[in-house]
């Protein structure tokens, strides 16, 4: 495949006036200048609805396409479940008129442009479920008109957007190239992140035709202030992934260092921080009870089950993902060590979790290790509470809990307070004044100066 170079195109797709058309513009170009063109985003999720208010922001008419009745209920009424779209924001497009959402795929009849921003989870085996974007691609098959662009991206394996999504155009009629346009541009979303987000986040864009990419550039960049061409979906696939692996493999090279630190007395998180005043070929990483979020854990196990088709085996990357995988049981097994003794023989031992959410100050609980620790430690005759000031309620396999208001008596009540998520809300010192001990998975109680004799630490 020819391709242009990373400069022209970056060039061609950058708009000269965001209302008018150039002289001797394309039909995609001039709608995309003079925002006409309409954008239907599939999958109004983390991904798909900061991206779909994006474009609306900018003038284009956007319709978001979700199967969950709740969230079309919610957006319809302006109302936002998710971090990085304010209601204000989500308000505004709705009243305008320029974003609307509904769970009926026929809109994709008048679409111009898809985005494909559905879930990519893995399977009990760890293997890849492409479950939703073939959904999602055969819903557009069906329904797009000639012409249209079509964009992954739900980060997936290297080769699904010509592997699976191209196929599905094609059995519908479509020839990618020249009446129907295809491209993956992952997404790089930090949910809670300010400093870095969509507009100023550069996106890597990767089509199946020279002007399938070129396309794909071109209306990214009216949202994006830096698109980096590739030279196909597959090598942008593989940078998506490559940048997950990355964390993941360095993330459990610090967690066996604490396990390793554990075993020999020493505390890991003097020895990260002495590593990290090194200016140079050091980028300090820190221990956890486990990685969470969609894109951390679910990666490698994609990346590696690709390989295998390649009689390749990615056994550096897997034994990453393993180490990982551990630290809930080895986080969970120190909290039992520590509740030893700390309680009435009596009564089964009271845990408390400050934090059920993958990361700080975020409403995000996928494939949290607290979860995974709250279970290890109940089917271990724990009795399990937690408090989250983002997470209300929580589905468990005895029904809904609620988070337990965080009290003086709630903390006095629980044999052990567990840190398993470091909200910045939370005032830890007035925590180890009131708890009975504390197990820190997070370093929150680093600053804390008294209490000491309370403190656990990973």
């Amino acid at each position: 495949m020819s391709t242009a170079r990373p400069a022209d195109a970056v060039e061609q797709a950058r708009p000269r006036d965001r209302h008018a058309a150039a002289p001797g513009d394309a039909p995609f170009d001039s709608k995309v200048r003079t925002r006409s063109a309409r954008i239907a985003v599939i999958g109004v999720g983390y991904v798909g609805l900061p991206l779909a208010l994006s474009y609306a922001r900018q003038g284009f008419a956007v319709t978001g396409i979700d199967v969950d009745p709740a969230k079309i209920a919610m957006l319809a009424a302006g109302r936002s479940y998710v971090d990085d779209v304010s209601v204000g924001d989500l308000a505004e497009e709705v009243r305008a008129g320029r974003f609307i959402a509904t769970s009926d795929p026929d809109v994709l009849r008048t679409a111009d442009v898809i985005f494909i921003c559905v879930p990519t989870p893995y399977t009990k085996n760890k293997e890849p479920d492409t479950t939703y974007i073939r959904s999602a691609a055969e819903d557009a098959a069906r329904r797009m008109p000639r012409d249209s662009l079509v964009i992954l991206r739900s980060t997936s394996y290297p080769r699904t957007t010509e592997e699976l999504v191209r196929p599905i155009l094609g059995g519908a009629g479509f020839t990618v190239g020249a009446d129907a346009f295809l491209a993956f541009a992952p997404e790089r979303v930090d949910p809670g992140r300010r400093d870095f987000t969509l507009r100023n986040t550069p996106v890597l864009v990767g089509g199946c035709d020279e002007e399938s990419t070129r396309r794909a550039a071109l209306i990214l960049s009216q949202c994006v202030d830096q698109v980096v061409p590739m030279s196909s979906p597959a090598a942008a696939e593989m940078a998506k992934l490559l940048e997950n692996v990355f964390r993941n493999v360095n993330i459990a090279l610090v967690n066996q260092l604490a396990m390793l630190c554990d075993r020999m007395g020493l505390d890991v998180w003097e020895v990260t921080a002495g590593a990290a005043t090194k200016p140079y070929g050091f980028l300090p990483f820190h221990p956890g009870p486990g990685v969470g979020g969609h894109c951390i854990p679910v990666d490698p196990y994609y990346l590696a089950w690709k390989a295998r088709e390649y009689d390749f085996h990615m056994d550096f990357v897997e034994l990453a993902a393993r180490v990982n995988d551990d630290m809930p049981y080895f986080t969970a097994t120190k909290i039992l060590l520590a509740l030893n003794g700390a309680h009435e023989a009596a009564a089964a031992p009271r845990v408390l979790l400050l934090g059920v959410t993958f990361k700080r100050d975020v409403a995000d609980y996928r494939n949290s290790p607290a979860l995974r620790i709250m279970e290890i430690l109940r089917k271990n005759g724990v009795k399990v509470s937690y408090h989250d000031p983002y997470i209300p309620e929580l589905p468990a396999a005895s029904g809904i809990v609620t988070s337990q208001p965080l009290t003086r008596e709630t903390l006095a009540d629980a044999d052990c307070i567990v840190i398993a998520t470091d909200h910045s809300t939370i005032d830890y010192g007035w925590v180890v004044q009131h708890a009975r001990k504390v197990f820190d998975t997070r370093n929150a109680t680093a600053r804390v100066s008294h209490g000491r004799e309370k403190i656990i630490r990973l």
